[in-house]
């Protein structure tokens, strides 16, 4: 079985450094980014199997992000994971075709796994 690939973009250390590891631990090969500066050019040449991102990253809100990505031939069809802290978020996240799902921050293991195997099996 091939091992899936996911990209992190958060500004804040914590949370990828949560991430990365709930991830790995799960037998997932992960990769981050800090900012939301190079972003598409990095799902592009990567090709990960699912985006997970924060939305109020520095350079690009995560739903502007998730939009190009939609929008671009060589990524539309990966899955977007779209993260906040703003429980009223969600529904116009999810709702306007922007993300895939949402993760409401803060997060706990599970409901972390379960979102990404969710969009991993679609």
């Amino acid at each position: 079985m091939c091992t899936k690939k996911i990209l992190i973009v958060d500004d804040n250390e914590l949370i990828v450094e949560v991430m990365s590891y709930i991830l790995s631990n799960s037998g997932y090969e992960v990769s981050s980014l800090n900012t939301g500066e190079g972003v598409i050019a990095a799902v592009s040449r990567t090709q990960p199997d699912l985006v997970i991102l924060d939305d109020t990253l520095p350079y690009m809100r995560g739903t502007e992000i998730c939009s190009i990505l939609k929008l671009n031939q060589s990524t539309h069809n990966t899955p977007v994971i779209i993260c906040s802290g703003n429980e009223d978020a969600e529904c116009a996240l999810t709702q306007n075709g922007a993300a895939d799902d949402f993760l409401l921050k803060p997060f706990d293991m599970n409901s972390l796994l379960n979102k990404v195997e969710h969009q991993l099996a679609a």
